[in-house]
């Protein structure tokens, strides 16, 4: 099984529009909200190499990007694979 985490914010509808693809997808993902949280939003930061807006996804640590990476992925045909790898 993959180890998929999503970085998420308080109101936010592109962290909601992921969730929901990877909820479509029967998959199961972390969350980790960094919206009051200093040491997660660096960490999160950190991880994806510069990124600071929400969602950032990271599927076996691998950093996929945001929702609209994540969005391209399956218009591709490509997120299945990540999902199943």
């Amino acid at each position: 099984m993959n180890k998929i985490e999503i970085y998420t914010g308080n109101f936010c509808g592109f962290c909601t529009a992921a969730k929901r693809l990877l909820n479509k997808k029967g998959a199961n993902f972390s969350e980790i909200n960094i919206h009051d949280n200093v040491e997660k939003r660096a960490e999160m930061i950190q991880r994806s190499n510069g990124g600071r807006t929400v969602p950032q996804v990271f599927i076996n640590d691998t950093h996929v990007g945001g929702c609209d990476d994540l969005y391209d992925l399956e218009n591709m045909g490509h997120l299945d694979k990540l999902l199943i790898a």
